[in-house]
């Protein structure tokens, strides 16, 4: 499925957060968001999966997402926000669950196809071993990690996540980015969004950059992380170094202009 935004904009409280912004999702990709706090990552996001009303078109092989109910939307997207509550004393199992609830209505038991893809999807974010755990009784890394189980298991051809690695152990970033490459690998789409550079520039087949809500940089991470553009978007200066894994990206000093100099 080809997931297109054309022109989204978002005012909230009479301020416009999001202007212009077009991006298009294609299977088999990683599409990384990157941008400083404000920028409008989340507000992207959150428009596309319709959970902000924005002007412009958002798009699903040619069909108009905005005038489809929930139910059908969220069985073409699914969203992981960056809010990580679980408020419910539910098992981890239940709770990855949830995600097929798009497919059947309520009170209606799982499937045996159901049941597969759950399991899969802890598999793939590392909770399968806290199946029967209470999920409020989780570390926080934990709970994020079943929150994108239920994500995953939603099974829908695009996936938005919305700083899923942040706060993970390093071991657990790099699986969460392996996970994501591997939905990618089976035809999915998948945008989401990022503070750390190097996870993007080594994960991602494409980054977009954002900057006061707008799109200032789109393409190949090789060809967008640059030392000009993250001085421009992100008022560092940093040192880029490629190895065979990719690029690494360490912040090393504000810009003048950032710095106060």
């Amino acid at each position: 499925m080809e997931l297109i935004a054309r022109d989204l904009a978002v005012t909230l409280s009479g301020r416009t957060v999001l202007s212009g912004a077009s991006v298009a999702l294609r299977p088999g990709e990683v599409v990384g968001l990157l941008g400083p706090n404000g920028a409008g990552k989340s507000t992207l996001l959150r428009a596309i999966a319709g959970h902000v009303a924005s002007e412009g078109a958002v798009t699903a092989d040619g069909r108009d997402l905005k005038a489809l109910p929930p139910s059908a939307r969220s069985r073409l997207i699914a969203y992981l926000p960056q809010a990580r509550t679980i408020s419910w004393a539910l098992s981890v199992r239940n709770l990855v669950n949830l995600g097929r609830m798009p497919w059947h209505g309520l009170g209606q038991g799982m499937s045996k196809s159901d049941t597969e893809i759950c399991n899969d999807a802890m598999a793939l974010m590392d909770v399968g071993h806290l199946a029967d755990r209470v999920s409020t009784e989780l570390s926080g890394g934990e709970q994020a990690r079943v929150l994108a189980a239920r994500a995953v298991a939603q099974d829908t051809p695009a996936l938005l996540a919305d700083e899923p690695a942040s706060g993970l152990d390093p071991a657990h970033q790099l699986m969460m980015m392996g996970a994501l490459r591997r939905l990618a690998a089976r035809g999915r789409s998948v945008l989401v969004s990022l503070h750390d550079l190097t996870l993007a520039a080594r994960w991602c087949d494409r980054i977009v950059v954002l900057r006061e809500g707008r799109i200032v940089a789109e393409g190949a991470p090789g060809h967008v992380i640059t030392p000009d553009l993250l001085a421009a978007a992100f008022g560092i200066r940093a040192h880029i170094a490629a190895d065979v894994d990719g690029l690494s990206i360490v912040p090393v000093a504000l810009t003048e202009q950032m710095s106060g100099a």
